[in-house]
């Protein structure tokens, strides 16, 4: 009965939606993903021959046989939600959105707007902050995915159903959103999201317990990244012509966000970081993305053994330092340049066994 919660370990955009993507198709048998957050953050899934970007959807809806939850912490932007649904042909029954999910109105977006947030900390302005804020003062405006007509064929009671899934013996991976440097309560206050980002938190929007965790992942990037503006410190800013010049890439690099399409602040790796990452979530695994940034060579390795010695060194560093495995190296862009460690471990697992040798 694994629960597993996938966290980001900086300040978001770490690829905890290819990782997803990836356990999501991966999983043995019945599976299902359940989402946290609003729609201030985006998520690139891939999988089956599939490449999106969601801002609602859980990342395992690139698995069709994937059971997709809304968790009652979120914040739905309807318009995203059902261009979504519709785009993926998710049906009721495959889909279920917790009643007390609440909705994000254009109100949501004025408040956000007229505030000044986009100057002051580098929002997004979505409407997911004063969204929630709306939530906490109680107010009477406050719609919930219960009150809304469209949504009625998926609303239902996310913490029974997921629960019920557990005990019945399935996968369950919680998805994160942002990352745990963006923690409202353990980030570095007033650069931060309107939530906690831990894997604490996320339980508690989904309404899970901490005792059924099975695993905790967080996702680290070789290079930590930012949303543009005055969106928080970032130790050791640096280019991503930097970064091009470091990995010998043969072309230029550059990232943008995937919600407002400004381009990112980019970072040298931070250790401190990536430390109260770990205090805070205390991980069983960590996923790297960005190694082919360490090294132009590694893009698209899918193996350990052709992996160059700095990419390795990186790897090794991780798991001394942290005292956490390194389980999934990401290696590029794509869904499939990956070196699934844990893949290769279970599947040695199941030869000695099958040649007697356990």
């Amino acid at each position: 009965m694994p629960l597993t919660v996938v966290v980001g370990g900086q300040y978001g955009s770490e690829g905890k939606g290819k990782l997803v993507s990836h356990l999501a198709c991966a999983a043995a048998g019945s599976v299902a993903v359940a989402r946290c957050g609003g729609a201030n953050a985006g998520h690139t899934a891939e999988g089956h021959g599939r490449r999106i970007m969601l801002r609602q959807l859980p990342a395992g809806a690139v698995n069709d046989a994937c059971f997709l939850a809304m968790a009652a912490g979120m914040q739905i932007e309807l318009d995203v939600l059902m261009a979504e649904i519709d785009a993926l042909g998710v049906r009721p029954g495959r889909l279920l959105i917790d009643a007390g999910a609440t909705l994000i109105d254009e109100e949501d977006r004025q408040i956000e707007q007229t505030t000044g947030l986009g100057q002051r900390v580098g929002s997004t302005l979505s409407g997911t902050g004063a969204a929630v804020a709306r939530k906490v003062m109680r107010s009477t405006s406050v719609r919930s995915a219960a009150d809304v007509a469209l949504l009625a064929p998926f609303v239902g009671d996310v913490s029974r159903s997921l629960n019920e899934l557990l005990d019945a013996g399935s996968d369950v991976i919680v998805e994160g959103t942002q990352g745990a440097g963006l923690s409202l309560h353990h980030g570095v206050y007033p650069y931060v999201t309107a939530r906690d980002t831990t894997a604490a938190g996320f339980l508690s929007e989904v309404g899970l317990a901490p005792l059924a965790v099975t695993d905790v992942i967080v996702v680290l990037r070789t290079y930590p990244i930012r949303v543009a503006g005055p969106s928080g410190p970032m130790q050791q800013e640096i280019s991503w012509d930097q970064v091009r010049q470091r990995a010998g890439y043969p072309h230029a690099l550059a990232e943008y966000t995937s919600v407002t399409g400004r381009l990112r602040r980019v970072g040298e790796f931070d250790w401190g970081l990536a430390e109260h990452a770990v205090r805070l979530n205390r991980p069983t695994a960590i996923a790297i993305h960005g190694l082919d940034y360490l090294n132009h060579s590694d893009l698209g390795c899918r193996s350990m053994q052709r992996l160059s010695l700095t990419s390795r060194r990186f790897v090794d560093e991780i798991e001394s330092r942290l005292n956490v495995p390194a389980r999934w190296l990401f290696t590029g862009p794509g869904g499939e340049d990956l070196i699934d460690r844990e893949g290769v471990r279970q599947d040695v697992t199941r030869e000695v066994g099958r040649l007697g040798l356990a």
